[in-house]
């Protein structure tokens, strides 16, 4: 079997590809310019599907996996450098939300002869499981936040809004948008100070093909930066990068981390 790997940013391409390679599977990464930050066999600009398409026909690829992160606002600032297939999945999208956008995409290209399998039998073992994954639990007004704030977050999340809030004193303090999980953090920081509880969902209808939440040490730097302490996570919908150095460091920077 041979796939191409549409790459984002971050780490999650880079975990897929050594499991790909531990399965036997030949994978052709492409890369974003100025996006990707794993090496990659080609790299095309951003909005030059027609290009991609060219590109795997010539490889005689048709499984396709999208993973990484793409910035939503991107999609605003590189509208001059759409290709014409781009601009025809763009305007055959019913609204400019990453999941329509995304699933639009999709849906186009598999017209095409292309095949999108669901990534996850290679990611399995990245589920946030459910309980306690920091080795120390949530205290006790963190915990009251989280339970109150996990069904807030999970609507929002299937609103296509953002894939995380924060709340403090079972108050919605921010919402992640188009700015991103980072910015979304550090503003609750300047909004409400320390004691900040951060909540990360899926959709409750998450396709596994499309932009699943993922966090890594980054979100646990930012949460120490505010002087969050607590991190709660969908289980068995949010994949966990670096699991070993994430339980360190929230040994260290005492912050729960806790699958609901």
């Amino acid at each position: 079997m041979k796939l191409c790997l549409v790459a984002g940013s971050g780490d999650l391409p880079k975990v897929f590809l050594k499991k790909a390679k531990e399965k036997g599977i030949e994978v052709f990464v492409v890369g974003v310019k100025g996006i990707t930050d794993l090496p990659s066999d080609e790299y095309i600009p951003l909005g030059k599907v027609g290009r991609l398409v060219k590109t795997l026909e010539k490889k005689g690829i048709k499984d396709m996996v999208l993973l990484g992160k793409f910035e939503h606002s991107l999609i605003f600032s590189n509208l001059l450098t759409l290709d014409e297939l781009a601009l025809k999945i763009l305007k055959k999208s019913k609204d400019k939300k990453p999941q329509t956008i995304v699933k639009t995409l999709i849906e186009e290209l598999e017209s095409m002869g292309f095949e999108f399998p669901d990534p996850r039998p290679f990611l399995e073992d990245l589920l946030a499981p459910k309980g306690r994954i920091s080795s120390f639990d949530p205290s006790q007004e963190a915990m009251e936040d989280g339970l109150w704030g996990f069904p807030i977050a999970r609507e929002i999340a299937s609103l296509d809004i953002g894939q995380t809030i924060v709340v403090k004193d079972k108050a919605v303090v921010s919402v992640e948008a188009m700015e991103g999980t980072q910015k979304a953090i550090e503003r609750a920081g300047e909004l409400a100070g320390k004691g900040c509880r951060v909540i990360k969902t899926a959709r409750k209808s998450q396709d596994f093909r499309i932009d699943v939440p993922t966090v890594g040490p980054k979100t646990l730097e930012v949460i120490k930066k505010i002087k969050g302490d607590a991190l709660f996570l969908e289980a068995g919908k949010v994949y966990l990068l670096e699991r070993e150095k994430m339980e360190k460091l929230a040994e260290k920077y005492k912050i729960a981390i806790y699958g609901l």
